[in-house]
């Protein structure tokens, strides 16, 4: 699993990064509760959580906690031959807020009701009562990340491979958003290629929409403002609240970078791309069939105004074919 790597944001008129950043607002340090029903100081983290989870390795460090490969003594006690889950849990500054389990807990609450082949499974949430430590507990993969392999495919991925990639993650979203999820983080980092399929993880920066979920706690950008500023859509630099939209764009920006090997707008953020103008430069990547290009272009549109294309339109240019050569030719003959 790889988690968000906490930094600080980069200059206006520098490159925008790839890693989450997390920016608390001065009103957050006057809403520590009082002293007096402050809730217990964390403990260090224990070798074994919940009585069950025995933590073998870190697999991924980021901004809101860190992913670890465990073992689950229960699971091995009754003689499953892989009884290893991945662990998520907060980190210790982290942690120290007073809402932070909760956050945690809305992860586990959005993402225990997505069922689908490309959405990462989600075992349990539990708190560990010794060190008051929560944590998640999901189904542990093996494989990289689409990060990992545009490392290794600096030139984008031929359309064969591109679209068997793009429809699975399509589907993951668009499933999502049908049943009222917004993910709220999507980059290249939080998909993962494992031996049995595409998995899209880390809801952690999640939200449900309106009406969805009433009684679980939402994330208040007032206090907690959160993005990955190349994947963030300009609506959220600017404050609005995350939407369909916003999550159609950070899309967008992956399936450009998969099929051409570099971000649609040399890594910077929407704001500073915008302020230069450089969707006036954007161009169809060679892999890409133009059918699709139509699609992804109204995707990738500053303005949310202009982004009038959901998931499932985008999923539709990608799972139609190409046309053969005959049917050009038919075409320009008409």
């Amino acid at each position: 699993m790889n988690e968000p790597v906490l930094e600080p944001p980069s200059p206006p008129d520098g490159e925008a990064s790839d890693l989450t950043y997390f920016a608390l607002a001065a009103t957050a340090a006057q809403a520590q509760p009082d002293p007096a029903h402050a809730p217990a100081r964390l403990g260090e983290l224990p070798e074994v959580l919940g009585g069950r989870y025995r933590i073998e390795r870190l697999l991924g460090v980021g901004g809101m906690g860190a992913v670890y490969r465990a073992r689950d003594l229960l699971r091995e006690q009754f003689g499953d031959p892989e009884p290893y889950v991945a662990l998520k849990t907060l980190s210790d500054d982290f942690a120290e807020y007073p809402d932070a389990n909760t956050l945690l807990y809305s992860e586990f609450a959005l993402t225990a009701r997505l069922n689908h082949r490309h959405v990462v499974r989600l075992f349990g949430f539990e708190v560990d009562l010794p060190s008051q430590r929560a944590f998640l507990t999901l189904e542990l993969l093996k494989g990289p990340t689409l990060d990992q392999l545009l490392g290794e495919r600096p030139d984008g991925l031929p359309w064969s491979e591109l679209r068997e990639i793009a429809i699975a993650l399509l589907e993951a979203l668009s499933y999502s958003h049908d049943q009222g999820v917004l993910h709220g983080d999507l980059k290249p980092s939080n998909v993962m290629l494992a031996a049995d399929g595409l998995r899209l993880f880390d809801y952690g920066l999640g939200q449900p929409l309106e009406g969805l979920l009433p009684g679980l706690p939402r994330l208040c950008r007032s206090r907690f403002a959160a993005w990955t500023p190349r994947y963030a859509a300009l609506e959220l630099l600017d404050g609005a609240p995350l939407s369909a939209a916003a999550d159609v764009y950070a899309l967008a920006c992956v399936l450009y970078e998969l099929s051409s090997g570099r971000h649609p707008f040399r890594r910077l953020s929407a704001k500073q791309a915008k302020a230069m103008r450089l969707d006036n430069e954007l161009q169809r990547p060679p892999q890409l069939p133009t059918h699709c290009w139509h699609a992804l272009r109204t995707a990738l549109a500053f303005d949310e105004a202009q982004r009038n294309i959901g998931c499932a339109e985008l999923l539709e240019a990608f799972r139609t074919p190409p046309p053969t050569r005959l049917q050009r030719w038919l075409r320009r003959a008409r």
